[in-house]
């Protein structure tokens, strides 16, 4: 089976079986993991940030990340489709106390003057606001990218407000390969991100936290209290490492979205926007999607129902140029089936 139901489905490569194998571990609880710390560093000196924290999961950085730089009973700026307000079980609310100021936004990118217009002040009886979030790249919208300009623009609004930046970065190494922004640039901009090297970089778990020191000390205190606290964790971080070094290599998995985006257009064209087609994501709209999954599945090609009219496809270190090719062509097949 070809799978392109997600970019989390990689196996881990012989190389970082091996390493996990030979890691050398302690008991991080007491900050004695040497992998760990080798990685918490590589990490942190990749986006130009003081600290990293390695977590067992994206949603628990994201769920710290809220609990370190919001404060409770107060409001989250984030755009409507956001991994944080759709896919993380409410915990924003439950762990946090936060309520989402939810926008929407074209291709899921909020503008300056968006973020400016839904900032709310501390001023009884309002809920103020008290952090924006960003999400790069923009899973729910197809793998899209922030213009450089346009992160920026917030940016400015967020630091005028005393408003506080945090950049849901899951995807961020796709966002860096397809802009060409380093991964520094993106660290500079923002009070905290997170960064998974679980999804497109092929390691069987991981993400981190980057910020300041003083920011990352206190999420620590907290990953202990949500039970992420690991022990000998530096056989994760072993795999963690070798996946960093893969970076450079998604720029073949976005020429492997763009060719199954391609392919579907030439069938669906209202149901592809290639526009949004700029990393490793591709979202096929206004079809029947239980079907043209059970169709894909009959020609050996995995693909995912996000809803009852969309399908989305994501590439990955686990699927080559010709697999692509032959997914391509059952994608075609099966689209035309529909029309």
């Amino acid at each position: 089976m070809i799978d392109l139901r997600s970019d989390t489905v990689t196996k881990p490569t012989p190389e970082m079986r091996r390493a996990m194998a030979d890691a050398e571990v302690g008991d991080d609880v007491y900050g004695e993991d040497p992998t760990i710390l080798r990685l918490q560093d590589r990490t942190a000196e990749l986006f130009g940030r003081e600290a990293a924290l390695l977590c067992p999961s994206g949603v628990m950085c994201n769920q710290l990340w809220l609990r370190v730089l919001a404060r409770p009973a107060t409001e989250v700026v984030i755009e409507a489709d956001a991994h944080i307000v759709n896919y993380e079980a409410g915990a924003g609310a439950l762990l946090a106390g936060v309520q989402f100021r939810t926008l929407a936004a074209p291709y899921g990118l909020l503008s300056a003057d968006d973020v400016a217009g839904a900032l709310r002040a501390d001023i009884f009886p309002l809920t103020p606001t008290s952090l924006v979030c960003v999400e790069q790249t923009h899973n729910r919208r197809g793998g899209t990218v922030y213009p450089q300009s346009q992160l920026e623009g917030i940016r400015d609004v967020c630091a005028d407000a005393g408003v506080p930046l945090y950049m849901d970065g899951a995807r961020v190494f796709n966002a860096s390969v397809a802009s060409g922004v380093g991964l520094d640039v993106y660290g500079g901009m923002v009070s905290g991100l997170m960064c998974c090297v679980s999804k497109a970089l092929g390691a069987p778990v991981g993400s981190l936290m980057v910020g300041d020191a003083d920011a990352i000390d206190e999420a620590k205190l907290w990953r202990r209290r949500y039970g992420g606290a690991m022990r000998q964790a530096g056989v994760i971080a072993a795999a963690g490492l070798l996946a960093l070094d893969r970076v450079e290599r998604l720029a073949d998995d976005h020429a492997n979205a763009r060719l199954l985006a391609e392919a579907a257009a030439e069938t669906h064209p209202d149901g592809v926007d290639l526009q949004q087609v700029e990393t490793n994501i591709v979202y096929v709209e206004d079809v029947d999607s239980a079907l043209v999954c059970v169709g894909l599945r009959e020609q050996g090609v995995l693909a995912g129902a996000m809803d009852r009219r969309t399908v989305r496809l994501v590439t990955h270190p686990d699927v080559t140029a010709d697999d692509c090719r032959r997914a391509a062509a059952a994608l075609r097949s099966v689209l035309a089936e529909q029309r």
